[in-house]
């Protein structure tokens, strides 16, 4: 059976760990090198992915493309304007073609149903790009960063701020995997889906609901916030009302520890979801998290591969 990555909890704990581990010891192996230059051991030498794109995309085609070219390996694209698959060609269709002309599948899209039913008539690795539902890779990338900057996981306080998004639902079902806790501030209406929350306190998560931001934010040592309108959702006027008491400000930051960083899954419309002074500030860290997904998609690429 291939190894799929459409959640977390498809590779676990250790196995997560292990791709952390993996990404820092390459990450640093090449520091200096060109950019497109191949690791020394070219572990994917010969091996092609495919990358299907429903949605638009800068980090996660990027950091694929390179991850692939990096590992020794190649990459082809494929969007919904140009395939078969925007024609009405079935998913199903689309999965058995690929596994025979590809070694891997990676889908930027939006029903989750869609990659399970993409994994489930594959042959080959499945990886979830991002859905609507979760975004287990930029998690990986998130994860990588907050361990460079000295913080362990476990026990560690992450303040969560905006919508209850496909990103956060990543977070929590990280925080049940590694025994961390999170706080969430979202206005009413506006909270992630609880059978995520139920899984990470089943697992031993502490997960606070709130629509308070100064209950969120006290103490934190991960502060992070995401755009308030996802992709393909109209720019809804009332939301960005109800988000609004929510920004990622100077006065919430310092309610947070001094040595907190700030994360955002980018692109960011900075003066919604966060002030400049924030998002420039000595305590992001948004553009290590953002070359990270590169290194964090190596990692992901060999565990699909068995090579992790």
């Amino acid at each position: 059976m291939p190894r799929h990555f459409l959640d977390l909890s498809d590779a676990g704990t250790d196995a997560v760990a292990a791709m952390i581990a993996d990404a820092i010891d390459r990450k640093l192996a090449r520091a200096g090198w060109p950019k497109g230059q191949e690791d020394a051991d070219k572990p994917l030498d010969g091996h092609v992915l495919a990358m299907i794109f429903e949605k638009s995309s800068t980090r996660t085609r990027v950091s694929f493309d390179m991850a692939m070219r990096q590992l020794g390996g190649s990459a082809l694209v494929l969007d919904a304007a140009s395939s078969q698959l925007g024609r009405g060609e079935s998913i199903a269709d689309t999965a058995r073609v690929l596994s025979r002309m590809a070694d891997a599948i990676m889908i930027r899209t939006d029903d989750h149903v869609k990659i399970e039913e993409m994994a489930s008539h594959a042959s080959v690795p499945v990886i979830n790009g991002l859905t609507d539902a979760s975004h287990p890779c930029q998690i990986v990338a998130d994860l990588l960063t907050i361990i460079e900057q000295g913080k362990p996981l476990p026990g560690l306080e992450v303040a969560w701020f905006g919508d209850g998004n496909n990103v956060l639902h990543s977070i929590i079902e990280a925080a049940g995997l590694f025994k961390f806790n999170v706080r969430i501030a979202t206005p009413q209406g506006y909270e992630p889906e609880v059978q995520w929350v139920e899984q990470a306190r089943d697992r031993g998560a502490r997960v606070v609901l709130t629509n308070s931001v100064e209950e969120a934010a006290d103490g934190a040592d991960v502060v992070v916030t995401d755009t308030w309108v996802s992709m393909g959702q109209d720019h809804a006027h009332n939301k960005l009302a109800a988000m609004a008491p929510f920004q990622v400000n100077e006065t919430l930051m310092a309610r947070a520890k001094p040595d907190a960083i700030f994360l955002h899954c980018l692109p960011a419309h900075v003066g919604e979801e966060v002030t400049e002074a924030v998002f420039e500030g000595p305590q992001s860290v948004v553009f290590d998290e953002a070359e990270n997904r590169i290194h964090a998609q190596k990692s992901v690429l060999l565990w699909c591969f068995g090579k992790l």
